[in-house]
């Protein structure tokens, strides 16, 4: 059992103990914010469509973008706010993901849920627009779960701000979380402000070989007590833990698991392999085989997966699988026609994206066909704040 003190919460740092970083402590910055809402404005006169653009790191990801004119935001950059005390942070859209973890790295900081940044120069805005989150997700919240508020260019070119900087601030929160994945379908996101976390004293991680349906079985005991696991993850006949948190609890916790400890830069490498899928499973995949995630409920019954597959995709070896979240999130290499996987998710509850670019249809989209509810929403919401398609057209579905 973790000792009271071993809260991460407790590890939250006084203003005694924290330096005040303010925007000039780094001086590469630079407020681009009204050359671009003039160049939104000429193209919302103009009626011409334009391909919001960052570094490039996550362009693999939807379609792509029926535009010509670029709008390029990597001159927007700079860290604006940061308290470390308040814990949170507002930062520039073009500002590369790397600093913004290195300056909070320097006040004991993090953003909790480990963003995938696929390039060195990834940007802040580029990881908000793709929503996308790393191997803690499950215990730490998503990538939106982070999000403050927003600074963003309407389609029309104004400048507009949603949220604010504090957690109780929750004026247009639920808009400024719309952001969080949208791909700049529904505005420009100029700015953003994150809540951050204090990083973990002490950190340890495991490996036990098992199998899939006993890795599971475990994975779900062991949720339900409070061991410190932060991470997981499953790979031909493998599991690997991360624990994490005070020193103490993180001891415990090793020694109740047993298994394999990884010494830590061996440790360190597998979590950030796995955040930007550079491990062996997603290097090494046959070049007529795609990469599919499938995001599945937690409480998904082994049995039920292993009849699902097995009927629509067959025989699967352990090697075209990898686990993480716990089991919540599946990669999967496979050659299989995308409405097989597509069904293969649907039934067990969940969804599948593919991340192999060029791998479905053109006029397809690499992300789960909506319903058709929900689809009309969606256009709904796209018209509203975007009624000409100025913004990114076509990135998520053909017809938005």
């Amino acid at each position: 059992m973790p000792e009271p003190d071993d809260s991460l919460q407790d590890q939250v740092p006084s203003h005694a103990e924290c330096a005040t970083p303010a925007a000039s402590q780094h001086p590469q910055e630079h407020d681009a914010s009204e050359a671009l809402c003039e160049q939104v404005r000429a193209a919302h006169a103009a009626r011409r469509p334009l391909r919001i653009a960052g570094s490039g790191s996550k362009a693999f990801l939807g379609r792509e973008v029926v535009a010509e004119e670029v709008l390029d935001m990597r001159a927007h950059h700079g860290i604006t706010h940061y308290d470390p005390v308040e814990l949170m942070v507002s930062v520039r859209a073009g500002t590369p993901l790397a600093t913004l973890e290195a300056v909070l790295a320097e006040q004991g900081q993090h953003l909790s849920c480990e963003p995938p940044h696929f390039g060195p120069e990834a940007t802040v805005g580029g990881t908000l627009a793709s929503g996308l989150s790393g191997p803690r997700r499950p215990w730490s919240g998503s990538l939106r779960d982070l999000v403050l508020g927003t600074r963003i260019i309407s389609a029309d070119g104004k400048a507009l701000r949603f949220g604010g900087e504090v957690m109780k601030n929750v004026a247009g929160y639920d808009l400024s979380r719309l952001m969080c994945g949208a791909q700049g379908t529904l505005g420009v996101i100029s700015e953003v402000s994150l809540k951050v976390m204090p990083r973990p004293v002490a950190s340890e991680s495991l490996c036990l070989e098992l199998s899939l349906a006993e890795a599971l079985t475990r994975l779900d005991a062991w949720g339900r007590t409070p061991l410190p696991v932060t991470a997981t993850s499953w790979h031909d006949g493998r599991l690997t833990l991360r624990l994490e948190g005070g020193e103490r609890s993180v001891q415990a916790g090793r020694k109740q698991l047993g298994g394999e400890v990884l010494m830590p830069d061996q440790a360190s490498a597998h979590w950030t392999e796995l955040r930007e899928h550079r491990l062996p499973f997603f290097t090494a995949r046959a070049p007529h085989q795609a990469l599919w995630r499938l995001s599945l409920p937690l409480s998904l019954d082994h049995v039920e997966w292993q009849a699902a597959v097995s009927e629509l995709l067959g025989h699967l070896e352990d090697a075209n699988l990898l686990c993480d979240w716990a089991g919540a999130q599946r990669w999967l290499c496979s050659d299989a026609p995308a409405d097989r996987v597509r069904s293969l998710a649907s039934r067990l509850g969940g969804h599948a994206i593919c991340y192999t670019p060029g791998a479905v249809a053109a006029e397809d989209s690499p992300l789960m066909p909506l319903a058709a509810i929900n689809a009309r929403y969606h256009l709904q919401l796209k018209q509203q704040l975007d009624p000409h398609g100025i913004l990114n057209p076509g990135r998520l579905y053909a017809e938005m």
